[in-house]
């Protein structure tokens, strides 16, 4: 009787390594799941983000931000733009205009509801050949877009304000390289 119970213990220690590593695999398997949906990653495709954000530098962008509350003038957000092909990766740009407001570009600076914006991430001011005088009235569902390098920069004043729900989230961390890793974060507060 001992006889064949001993041949039965490796098999049970077996099925118990086998549903450990099963279970470990489903569980990575699940969380890269969830952190891809909640926290997916991007990459900055252009120069049009410059001085604050360069091209190839990597960032982790979070969508929960934007179920909980709403987008906020400033934050760098991710997004599909109207006239973005099939497989061109989302644009990165900075927040400017909210629903409701009226946007004005007069002489390269931006107004909102006919304050000046104060912009103090800009590095140099927009040429007036790339910030022509025009007004957009925004749609109580659109926001207006901008690079921070506004000479070079396809954002908002070419496709047009961008609906709710083309923003895929907001950019929260900038990882990659090492040397620039660091929190992504600039607020107005309640006045442009």
């Amino acid at each position: 009787m001992n006889a064949r119970r001993t041949p039965l213990r490796p098999r049970l220690r077996h099925r118990s390594f086998a549903r450990e590593l099963v279970s470990t695999v489903l569980f990575l398997v699940a969380m890269y799941t969830l952190m891809e949906m909640t926290l997916p990653r991007s990459i900055v495709q252009s120069i049009s983000m410059e001085p604050n954000l360069i091209a190839d530098q990597r960032l982790i962008i979070s969508r929960i931000n934007y179920l909980l509350g709403q987008p906020q003038r400033g934050d760098i957000v991710v997004f599909n733009a109207t006239d973005t092909r099939p497989g061109e990766p989302p644009l990165i740009k900075r927040l400017i205009g909210l629903p409701g407001e009226t946007l004005e570009i007069r002489d390269g600076a931006v107004y909102i509801n006919g304050v000046e914006l104060d912009e103090p991430y800009l590095n140099e001011p927009c040429s007036l050949s790339r910030c022509k005088d025009r007004v957009w009235v925004l749609a109580s569902d659109e926001y207006f877009f901008m690079g921070d390098n506004r000479n070079h920069s396809h954002d908002s004043r070419a496709f047009g304000p961008i609906h709710r729900n083309q923003i895929i989230g907001r950019a929260i961390v900038r990882y990659w390289p090492p040397g620039v890793w660091g929190i992504l974060s600039y607020t107005y507060g309640d006045s442009p």
